[in-house]
């Protein structure tokens, strides 16, 4: 009995503190804006790759989700023969864009960016990237005994290199596009797929994507996508930090920038959920 008068006890003190719920906005001391650049080139599969964007944006106070722009600044990526591509900016917005890149596999380019005084910069490879070659569905039973849908796309690694993949799916279900990233290194030379379970629904169309990218840019979407809460549920996920890319400033470089630089072609297929 005294057993059960001590868990009965804790019980009403938890429905009472639960029943006293208050928000509470606490005043956050906001940080100097600091510049993010989002310098993702992707050449999809089956077209010329010469349309381009890079997005520059800064960080906002804590509370709000609003974008803002960084307006004024001069964009450039240039390959390995100095040819140079101006990305242009679209007003009030954060996109600048470039309407005759010229992609080619395996070459080098460098990205600066001048913004407020400072020069910004990065060099990276544009990597090849294997098509989508089969999507398949599955029906398994879910935790209770529910039906669940499962997606998974196939692709083919290619044997001769480490290879690092960024995999995207949007789901007209979610405001925002999921991501995941995977290795080559227990699955060289083989046929890898990208698995999604999340809300499946019959008749939805889902848009599957595959992308190369160097380790460096692995290594920052792996650290995002865990600080983004999208392996929400897992103990050891990355709590909130700075994140730094491979882009450096040259001028300041305690000044450092957010964001990351990567090319590569990337391919992508819509799939009808049956």
């Amino acid at each position: 009995m005294k057993v059960i008068s001590k868990y009965l006890s804790i019980i009403a003190t938890f429905l009472l503190l639960s029943g006293c719920e208050e928000v509470i906005d606490v005043p956050l001391e906001n940080a100097k804006p600091k510049l993010v650049i989002e310098a993702n080139i992707k050449w999809q599969l089956g077209t010329d790759g010469n349309l381009q964007t890079v997005k520059l944006s800064l960080t906002n106070d804590f509370y709000t989700s609003d974008i803002l722009p960084a307006n004024g600044a001069i964009v450039t990526i240039t390959d390995a023969a100095n040819t140079i591509f101006n990305f242009i900016q679209t007003p009030n917005t954060p996109n600048y864009i470039c309407g005759n890149f010229s992609p080619l596999v395996n070459e080098t380019y460098t990205l600066k960016v001048i913004y407020n005084g400072e020069t910004y910069s990065s060099t990276a490879k544009l990597l090849p990237t294997p098509p989508i070659v089969d999507i398949q569905q599955e029906t398994v039973k879910g935790i209770g005994g529910k039906d669940e849908i499962h997606i998974k796309y196939f692709f083919q690694d290619d044997e001769n290199e480490v290879n690092y993949y960024l995999l995207r799916v949007d789901n007209p279900k979610i405001k925002y596009a999921e991501y995941g990233s995977v290795s080559d290194e227990f699955f060289q030379g083989n046929l890898m797929f990208g698995f999604y379970p999340n809300e499946v629904i019959k008749g939805n169309t889902l848009k599957l994507g595959v992308q190369c990218v160097t380790l460096s840019h692995y290594n920052f979407m792996n650290k995002l996508i865990n600080i983004s809460s999208q392996n929400s549920g897992n103990p050891f996920a990355t709590p909130p930090a700075t994140l730094r890319g491979n882009i450096v400033n040259q001028t300041n470089p305690d000044n450092f920038p957010y964001g990351s630089f990567n090319l590569s072609e990337s391919d992508t297929k819509e799939y009808t959920v049956q």
